[in-house]
């Protein structure tokens, strides 16, 4: 009977050229096949340094190729994928960027790798439909309560994290400071749109169930507001309007 491999150990091999080839990879004629193994266990990172580069080009721009490629090979190595779906690796990579020291010089890498997954998830989100536009002609409708599609998100940054992410990908260098970015999906390509700074605590105030009216006082002064709830009402963002009487 032949050694059986566990799970862990596989992993723990496969993601870590150091370790031997686990007992039990065994070829046709049973016996060790590490050279089998070797190619696999290069097909994985390759996979996985693919996912990286189509996953964070905005980042990867940012640092250059060499540097992205030693960073996302270090990331790789010690977060191996919880999940089978390609598409959502790399959600603790902007948490990686925070503690990865020869990034320390560029503050702002780990919102723009937390704006790119956020935009990734968006796209990859389940299709829903969204309320009326005309609903919001409703007299009532600051009284009601709003429920998201699961293309919504928001995120906080010190920077202008939506300027840099388009210089970086080759468009107008970023001005500006602090944003609140809100990501929608209107069609099929998810859409980050920049707030001034404490926009986000009024998506956090819908979320806990406060009435739409109540949540826009928690807004920033500054705030344009007709542009912000044009931007939930052309992003499809709202997916139910609920009142009290109702």
């Amino acid at each position: 009977m032949k050694p059986q491999v566990s799970q862990s150990a596989f992993i723990q091999a496969a993601m870590n050229p150091d370790l031997e080839t686990p007992r039990g990879i065994v070829g046709p004629d049973g016996m060790p096949a590490p050279k089998r193994f070797s190619v696999y266990r290069n097909n994985i990172i390759v996979s996985l340094k693919e996912a990286m580069n189509d996953g964070f080009p905005a980042v990867a721009s940012l640092v250059g190729e060499p540097f992205f490629a030693a960073m996302s090979d270090i990331y790789i190595r010690q977060n191996p994928p919880k999940s089978p779906i390609l598409a959502l690796f790399g959600a603790d990579f902007p948490e990686f960027i925070t503690k990865f020291e020869p990034a320390a010089s560029l503050p702002y890498l780990a919102d723009v790798a937390r704006l790119e997954f956020a935009l990734r998830l968006a796209y990859h989100c389940a299709d829903t439909t969204p309320v009326d536009p005309q609903a919001f002609a409703n007299a009532n409708v600051f009284s009601a309560t709003l429920s998201f599609a699961p293309t919504v998100s928001a995120l906080r940054s010190d920077y202008p994290v939506t300027q840099i992410r388009v210089a970086a990908l080759g468009g107008p260098q970023p001005t500006g400071g602090a944003e609140d970015v809100l990501i929608t999906r209107p069609d099929l390509d998810p859409i980050a749109t920049a707030f001034p700074n404490g926009t986000v605590a009024i998506i956090d105030a819908l979320q806990a169930g406060l009435p739409f009216g109540e949540a826009i006082e928690a807004g920033p002064d500054a705030l344009d507001l007709p542009a912000f709830i044009g931007t939930l009402i052309s992003g499809g963002a709202i997916t139910k309007l609920e009142y009290d009487n109702v």
